[in-house]
């Protein structure tokens, strides 16, 4: 497996003195960690999972009985839901297949009185969604304390999501 720099997965980083640890224990220690709340049988939120991996998030992953109070406890409503929630260390909530790089653009710098990001729904192309080259145009949004929100992304293309 490669990394976006060129090493391998396996290939040593050499720092001071001689010594050495593999890239993946490097990648594991910075890794920015979410747990995943899905249904064990949805393969669009493994995909997602994929997806976030592939882009320097690491995850753990939880299969509730009750996914909809997971979803009320974090304060998404139904028409902001989607099929699997993933929620930071901070506590910040990533409702449905929102990009990685729109995931780490918040977790950089976190609106006030915010909550997280999500993506109604399930738009045809998004990550996790793939279908080919067929692509719904689809936003991210804001998920704000008091309960609105407001447009945090607009994704016009499949390459804004990467």
């Amino acid at each position: 497996m490669k990394i976006k720099s060129g090493l391998s997965l396996f290939a040593p980083i050499v720092f001071g003195f001689g010594l050495s640890l593999p890239v993946s224990s490097v990648i594991a220690e910075t890794a920015t960690a979410l747990t995943v709340y899905k249904s064990p049988s949805c393969g669009c939120c493994g995909k997602w999972i994929e997806h976030l991996e592939q882009n320097g998030f690491s995850s753990s992953i939880e299969h509730p009985l009750d996914l909809q109070s997971v979803k009320q406890k974090y304060q998404i409503s139904s028409s902001l839901a989607s099929c699997h929630t993933g929620v930071s260390e901070a506590g910040f909530v990533f409702e449905g297949h929102v990009p990685a790089r729109y995931i780490q653009q918040f977790l950089d710098n976190p609106p006030k009185d915010a909550l997280g990001l999500t993506v109604p729904g399930m738009p045809m192309g998004s990550p996790g969604m793939e279908m080919g080259a067929r692509f719904t145009p689809y936003q991210v949004l804001l998920l704000k304390a008091d309960g609105t929100t407001e447009i945090f992304a607009n994704i016009e293309t499949p390459a804004q999501q990467y």
